[in-house]
């Protein structure tokens, strides 16, 4: 810059930029917050610093002069870097915000491993209802990354595979089964399997139904669902056996068995959600950690649901 010319002032490139796109003095002073001659004002002193017109004023509204349009690409590009500068200072403020189906579920002792190895990044854990919130969740910004089985399109977002959740079966103490330390998948063939937290449209609904499916299981979702204490309780009772995960922390019922499934082993599969272009500073770190702690996925021991396959193999 020569000795004597100013510097541009970022609110009067906003001003420009707010005018151009609304192509109106007025709606650019709504859009920003401030007053309409103040808007004038500050393209009056943009025009100045720059010592170029850039609008011709029309009964329409504002048009962009020659030298306006070659200055767009400029201004839009100043206005975004200052987003974005923004946007990592706030990000560094913040927690590392992820979201999970479930505090109860193994994703939540992956984020507790990570938060111990990296305890200069505060994490805050935010619970939903699967991919159908989280998806939108991490669009708005609102979380950083989600735990969920990936269903259909991403679009926008990103995965890696984080979890396989091997099955067990939860019976009552009466149940024939109860005295078994495993049962092959295969036997459940016929049975009907009680599961009322199983919200149709949801991932994990469909993966059940899945499962169900490829080994002749009756999925049973009647209800209500009052929460797990109710349901290990009912199980516990004889209301029916249903599938939990191996490491789930279930209330503690003296009435309920868990016993692995074999033969194949099926397992939940969960992928790290994120955004590909917004991201918080410290979910990069989050990302390596999952990927460094991918699990396994053995064809000849589990089994998966044909869509879920290509991510895990």
């Amino acid at each position: 810059m020569r000795e004597g010319e100013a510097d541009l002032d970022l609110g009067t490139v906003r001003a420009f930029v707010a005018v151009t796109e609304e192509r109106s003095f007025s709606e650019a002073a709504a859009r920003l917050g401030i007053s309409q001659q103040a808007v004038s004002k500050r393209i009056a002193k943009l025009e100045s610093d720059l010592g170029l017109r850039l609008f011709s004023r029309t009964r329409a509204g504002a048009d962009l002069t020659e030298d306006g349009r070659a200055f767009l690409p400029h201004a839009r590009a100043l206005t975004g870097l200052a987003d974005q500068a923004r946007e990592v200072l706030r990000g560094r403020r913040r927690a590392l915000r992820v979201d999970v189906l479930d505090t109860r579920l193994a994703p939540v002792d992956l984020l507790r491993t990570f938060h111990r190895r990296h305890q200069d990044v505060d994490v805050e854990i935010v619970t939903s209802n699967g991919l159908r919130s989280a998806r939108d969740a991490i669009e708005r910004g609102s979380v950083d990354a989600a735990f969920c089985r990936m269903s259909g399109p991403l679009e926008e977002l990103g995965g890696v595979p984080a979890f396989l959740e091997p099955a067990h079966l939860l019976v009552s103490r009466g149940h024939p089964l109860a005295g078994r330390t495993s049962v092959r998948t295969a036997e459940l063939s016929g049975s009907v399997v009680w599961m009322p937290g199983n919200v149709p449209g949801s991932e994990w609904a469909e993966f059940y139904d899945l499962l169900g499916a490829a080994f002749g299981i009756r999925i049973d979702t009647s209800g209500p669902d009052f929460g797990w204490d109710h349901f290990v309780a009912d199980v516990g009772a004889g209301r029916g056996m249903s599938l939990v995960g191996e490491t789930m922390r279930l209330p503690w019922h003296p009435g309920t068995v868990r016993i692995p499934l074999v033969d194949p082993v099926p397992v939940y599969p969960s992928s790290l959600l994120f955004h590909r272009r917004h991201r918080h500073p410290a979910l990069e770190s989050l990302i390596r950690f999952v990927r460094d702690h991918r699990p396994p996925f053995d064809p000849e021991r589990h089994w998966l649901p044909e869509p879920d396959r290509a991510a895990f193999c």
